[in-house]
């Protein structure tokens, strides 16, 4: 969201101030602007990570039954973090300026949708443009990914009835332990996500020194609570997202294994 000028109240107050405003202006599908390129990119982001958070594993065991700790389940979810880089960074940066583009005022939007906006960027600065940010996002998405499924494996754990091991757990504990690890996921990504998404949308050469300078002057003009904001709708979707992501694994994990048992 662009920063008021002095004297001027904030474009939004909140999450409910903001969700009703956007729909006054520009309908229900408002809500949905920017959707297009993480929805893309949703399938293999979840691929990669997955795969990552398994070859995270294997480089830690000494033999495949080997059962890690919580560490080094930590360390592996970072793994995983590094890998889903590549995709995240340039659809996160397209979502971003593909949400904020009305949020000026101005009637005319910036880009039309997805592929302008890539083509733009391209134009304007080639694939560095498109990969701006990079290194706040893994300064996001490592320790989070760390978090995220170092959470999921624990409660996987603390879920599974004594006697039983936790291809036994149901659907229901499923959820449960996968909507937690997004909510522990985002407590960790929340404060670097909003430098990234700053650092994202902003003009180039606004910050010569990267997401040091967003820091320095958010803290500044803001104080450390700017460093939460968006929290309260992040936390809204986190439970759910994740809760289907998880089960949706696990799944298909289960049907993979049941076609190809030996594979």
């Amino acid at each position: 969201m662009p920063q008021p000028t002095p004297g001027q109240p904030p474009l939004y107050l909140g999450t409910w101030d903001c969700a009703k405003k956007t729909v006054s202006k520009e309908g229900v599908l408002g809500l949905y602007k920017g959707m297009s390129a993480p929805l893309i990119g949703v399938t293999p982001m979840y691929a990669v990570c997955f795969l990552g958070f398994s070859i995270g594993k294997k480089i830690q065991q000494r033999t495949p039954e080997e059962q890690l700790n919580y560490r080094q389940l930590f360390q592996a979810g970072m793994v995983s973090g590094v890998f889903t880089t590549s995709i995240m960074t340039p659809g996160e940066r397209v979502k971003c300026l593909l949400q904020i583009q009305h949020a000026s005022g101005t009637a005319q939007a910036t880009y039309s949708g997805p592929v302008d906006c890539i083509k733009k960027l391209y134009a304007e600065g080639g694939i560095r443009s498109i990969y701006k940010g990079t290194a706040a996002t893994l300064l996001r998405d490592v320790p989070a990914s760390g978090m995220y499924f170092m959470t999921y494996e624990w409660l996987q754990h603390v879920l599974t009835p004594e006697g039983k091991s936790r291809s036994d757990l149901s659907a229901w504990r499923t959820l449960f332990a996968g909507g937690m690890a997004g909510i522990f996921n985002w407590m960790v990504a929340i404060p670097p996500d909003v430098l990234k998404s700053r650092l994202q949308t902003a003009p180039e050469g606004t910050y010569p020194n990267g997401i040091r300078d967003v820091f320095r002057q958010l803290m500044k003009e803001e104080g450390i609570l700017a460093l939460y904001k968006g929290a309260t709708p992040v936390m809204i979707r986190a439970f759910p997202a994740n809760a289907a992501c998880f089960l949706g694994y696990e799944v298909a994990m289960k049907v993979l294994n049941w076609i190809t048992p030996n594979l």
